[in-house]
């Protein structure tokens, strides 16, 4: 652990909130767009109560959640090389994040793995379920 504020390596402050919010963003991004893409693809007169199929709303369900996962997974590879450059410990597992910044950097890599779990739980119904099947 680094005792003295002079020998702590250098993280900027930008790479640190990015790693600890950038995937917060894209889930709640994933949330919002997969109901603004099902009520614009639902908003049509349905007959007979059968919805047709919507493959244009699935592709850009799909192509989107693909790009906010992206977006986490470089979130995840940033925190966890700002906690290797603050931290002192060389596993993972053993992390004690004293320090805010390195708080952070742990935090964001925690924030990561979960909710990147979430966006690709939010993105598999649309490839078995269709749309308006599942905004009922």
């Amino acid at each position: 652990m680094f005792t003295d504020p002079r020998q702590q390596p250098e993280v900027s402050p930008r790479r640190l909130w990015f790693g600890f919010v950038a995937t917060a963003i894209a889930w709640a991004s994933a949330g919002c767009l997969d109901v603004i893409i099902a009520w614009r693809a639902c908003t049509h007169q349905e007959d007979f109560g059968i919805p047709p199929e919507h493959s244009y709303a699935r592709i850009l369900a799909g192509l989107l959640a693909l790009a906010l996962l992206l977006i986490s997974v470089v979130s995840g590879i940033i925190s966890y090389r700002n906690w290797k450059r603050l931290s002192a410990s060389k596993a993972f597992l053993d992390a004690q994040a004293v320090e805010r910044r390195e708080f952070l950097a742990v935090l964001g890599v925690i924030i990561t793995v979960t909710l990147g779990m979430g966006i690709v739980w939010l993105a598999l119904p649309p490839i078995f379920i269709d749309f308006c099947w599942r905004a009922r």
